[in-house]
């Protein structure tokens, strides 16, 4: 295994860590903007206000979103292993 592949799986290990938490992050930084936002109008500063709604979301979006993220893993984990398995 030459430095160009190792290079190019390390880029590619990357990107597919990118694309499994974009969307979990994308519902994070939108829920907590609303939140934010309601907080500045009512002048309510509760903690758990802002945590509660976040991890609520979370926990949905990786009920809808889990398998897909699964199957982009799993088919990740595959190809590296049959690269390892082909030096």
């Amino acid at each position: 295994m030459d430095a160009t592949a190792i290079t190019t799986f390390a880029s590619r290990a990357l990107y597919m860590a990118m694309i499994l938490a974009l969307p979990l992050l994308l519902i994070c930084l939108a829920i907590g903007v609303v939140i934010s936002i309601f907080q500045a109008t009512t002048q309510i500063h509760e903690q758990s206000l802002s945590f509660v709604p976040k991890l609520i979301a979370v926990i949905v979006s990786l009920a809808i979103m889990g398998t897909w993220m699964v199957n982009q893993l799993e088919s990740f984990t595959r190809e590296a292993f049959s690269k390892i398995a082909g030096m």
